[in-house]
């Protein structure tokens, strides 16, 4: 009699922002998706959205053929449309909705922040840790910190919109929202709408 042996699990590639490895990692492991990879672009694409979808098509060429399934890993992200583009014409799906931050908060959950305060900056955990980085710096605030009322004079209040709740980085959140000028308010969101979505696709590619 032949052994038949079970069929390897279909590959699965997750390309993703840099942004995101951290959150994406730990929602994987938590869920034993061995038959998944995340490959992750660089996170200061996140500045100059006009060459993410172009980064996202290089790197989909150079794997084409190693993978049953991909999902990218961003939202819009600021590309006005150019991802949806890229995902028809390659048969992909990306993440929902416009940027990361209301899928981590949740639609409704976001929408009623903005309807509370529009004038509202979001941090992320990535961003309060890599403030200067993404932030002060790309701003030209470190060399021009009088610029700081003409980009920010419209905001009232930061928000942080925590993935873990580490003392660390709330209050690497809440100075950055000094240096702006800013009221400070912090919500533990969890993964969000990233979590479903990644439990989703394991569950259901294997």
């Amino acid at each position: 009699m032949t052994d038949h042996q079970p069929p390897a699990p279909p590959e699965v590639l997750v390309l993703a922002c840099g942004a995101l490895a951290r959150e994406l990692r730990d929602i994987i492991t938590a869920n034993s998706f061995d038959h998944v990879t995340i490959e992750c672009l660089p996170g200061d694409l996140h500045n100059r959205p006009d060459e993410i979808p172009g980064a996202v098509e290089r790197r989909l060429d150079a794997v084409a053929d190693r993978y049953r399934t991909v999902l990218l890993g961003y939202a819009d992200c600021g590309t006005g449309g150019r991802l949806d583009e890229l995902c028809r014409r390659r048969g992909i799906q990306r993440l929902p909705g416009p940027h990361c931050y209301e899928l981590y908060a949740g639609h409704e959950a976001f929408a009623a922040l903005h309807h509370e305060e529009p004038g509202t900056f979001y941090l992320t955990d990535y961003l309060a840790k890599h403030f200067d980085r993404f932030v002060w710096r790309v701003l030209g605030l470190d060399r021009h910190p009088e610029l700081r009322d003409q980009y920010f004079g419209n905001y009232r209040r930061l928000v942080h919109l925590a993935q873990v709740d580490d003392p660390e980085i709330r209050a690497a959140a809440a100075a950055a929202a000094d240096r702006l000028g800013l009221a400070f308010e912090h919500r533990i969101t969890g993964y969000g709408g990233l979590g479903d979505v990644l439990v989703d696709l394991g569950a259901s590619t294997r």
